[in-house]
């Protein structure tokens, strides 16, 4: 049975941090990439960042880049996604998804989370 949990979201502050977690079970990780989307009230949900496990390749969305840093422990099958200068407009339901190959976007994901709701307000 496949599993894939997102943790580590809540309220923080612009300017502020928090690092998320993505743990997944039930296929093999190291063969899979593993992407952080984001969703927030009234639009489309977006990449955010993606592990590549076929070339290693990391990506990152220009709206985050440099603040924002992907990281996965395949020997504990978790994915981070370390978030720094937080400001109001990463306000979102960040989820974690697989997907045995390269990074997609949305559409080409096989396996999602749940999500965990990250709020940036003073």
């Amino acid at each position: 049975q496949v599993q894939v949990v997102e943790s580590g979201g809540g309220l923080v502050q612009p300017g502020g941090s928090l690092r998320l977690s993505c743990t997944a079970s039930g296929f093999t990780f190291d063969y899979y990439s593993i992407g952080w989307f984001r969703q927030a009230p009234g639009k489309e949900r977006e990449a955010v960042s993606c592990n590549s496990s076929s070339d290693g390749k990391i990506s990152y969305a220009d709206s985050v880049k440099g603040r924002f840093t992907i990281s996965r422990d395949n020997a504990k099958s978790t994915v981070y996604l370390q978030m720094n200068s937080l400001k109001s407009e990463d306000t979102a339901v960040y989820y974690c998804a697989a997907r045995w190959g390269y990074c997609t976007g949305p559409i080409g994901m096989e396996y999602w989370g749940k999500g965990t709701l990250v709020t940036v307000s003073s």
